[in-house]
């Protein structure tokens, strides 16, 4: 990994900055001209022993941020200046900008010269607006009283990140913290799925370290965020890593260390965050208050948490079924089925006959039926009869061999070459560090 001079990064990240200060000053100047132009006095009064007149209008920095519905031209206009020029500014920012499709949220920000008294109408000094990640575009008045357009486009370069931290609360909630963006992040507890159970596997203070590759700007902006490279888990004094590899004759997949792909039949745990409240077997029910057999096992969690489907399959039911409520069940290949109860609603386009795939979000978690609280019933079965999804031998993954083995373990090699170099230091609780 090239090292970077942390001089030439820390010029590079200020340049931006210097840019739009230097733009505040001019356009402070252009103010002043344009204020001492229209009402310079006539005399001086200081020296008949008078106080100085207070100037006709003054500057002001105007935040805004379109709303819902809005067009461009009419949050323009919400910075006091009249309908023609926002007009005519909208216009500039057509050149550069797509603004017939603008998001609600998008922000920017405008220098302008207000009147103290109505008589005149309010001046746009400069206006400034993000386009992209990468770009920044500034509206200002020249000397001559005209307005234009400037563009600033920073360049982007690509970096390997490495993200690691101590778990505190969920694993999702953890890996975002420590500078994993949500995308990212669902594909890790994906991963973790496969091989352990969140709520008994995983506890406070367990570790984490991911790395992916991203591209940023010379500012630090994240442009975008691309493939997870690694993830580890150390729980319980062991631990879980996965290696990204590119097959020649498949989209990439994950494996441990040996080259095992870690991808098994189904997930062990099809919620994040959630943790075992109910096991299989025999129990005394909740509700109707006598005992009976528990034929799958639940999971705590708060209403509305994403429930994912254990295995690649076709939903065979989909709808209201008695005490289970909201029902949900996968037919998967080899004699396999999933179920899942107490649903609050489920996923777009989830109904019976909808291929799903491993970790698609299917549902999500409720209190539908007889249930006491918010939470997952899961059941598995295996050519008709249920058996404890915490037993249930299913299918493995695959090994990798020959060229592919020694193509994937060169690859973890340099994997593992990065982590060494980076030691202990880059491993602080929730940091992100980059790498390049």
């Amino acid at each position: 990994m090239q090292k970077l001079d942390p001089r030439l990064a820390a010029a590079r990240r200020y340049a931006p900055k210097a840019a739009l200060a230097v733009g505040a000053v001019l356009a402070l100047g252009i103010g002043w001209k344009l204020t001492s132009e229209t009402h310079a006095p006539k005399a001086p009064v200081a020296a008949a022993g008078l106080s100085p007149a207070k100037p006709a209008f003054i500057q002001q920095t105007i935040p805004v941020e379109v709303k819902r519905g809005e067009t461009m031209q009419e949050a323009v206009e919400r910075t006091g200046i009249g309908e023609d020029e926002a007009r005519h500014v909208v216009d500039l920012m057509a050149q550069t900008f797509d603004i017939a499709h603008i998001r609600a949220g998008l922000a920017f920000q405008a220098a302008v010269l207000a009147p103290r008294d109505a008589r005149s109408d309010v001046k746009l000094v400069s206006l400034t607006m993000p386009a992209s990640a990468a770009k920044t575009i500034t509206i200002s008045r020249t000397f001559d009283g005209a307005l234009q357009l400037h563009e600033q486009e920073e360049q982007v370069r690509e970096q390997e990140m490495v993200a690691s931290g101590e778990i505190q609360g969920s694993l999702y909630q953890s890996a975002v913290d420590a500078g994993a963006t949500p995308q990212l992040t669902h594909q890790v507890v994906q991963l973790f799925a496969h091989k352990l159970d969140f709520s008994r596997d995983i506890q406070p203070g367990d570790r984490f370290s991911l790395v992916f590759d991203r591209k940023i700007t010379e500012s630090g902006k994240v442009v975008e965020t691309g493939d997870l490279i690694y993830a580890e888990l150390e729980a319980n004094g062991q631990k879980t890593r996965f290696y990204r590899f590119d097959r020649k004759d498949g989209p990439a997949d994950y494996f441990d260390e040996t080259g095992k792909n870690i991808k098994g039949f189904l997930l062990k745990t099809p919620v994040d965050g959630a943790r075992i409240t109910s096991l299989f077997g025999m129990r005394k029910h909740p509700i109707l208050g006598y005992t009976r057999a528990h034929q799958g096992i639940d999971f705590g969690a708060g209403t509305g948490t994403p429930i994912l489907a254990a295995g690649d399959g076709v939903v065979a039911e989909a709808g209201r079924k008695g005490g289970y409520g909201n029902w949900l069940r996968i037919r998967h290949t080899g004699g396999w089925d999933t179920g899942y109860g107490h649903i609050s609603r489920y996923a777009k386009g989830v109904h019976a006959g909808v291929h799903v795939k491993q970790g698609q979000v299917v549902a999500y978690v409720g209190a539908t039926g007889l249930a006491t609280g918010p939470h997952l019933h899961y059941e598995v079965w295996k050519n008709g009869r249920r058996v404890n999804p915490l037993s249930a031998k299913v299918p493995q993954g695959t090994v990798l061999g020959g060229r592919e083995l020694a193509a994937f373990k060169a690859q973890k090699s340099k994997v593992d070459a990065m982590l060494k170099t980076g030691g202990g230091t880059q491993f602080a609780s929730a940091t992100a560090q980059p790498r390049g």
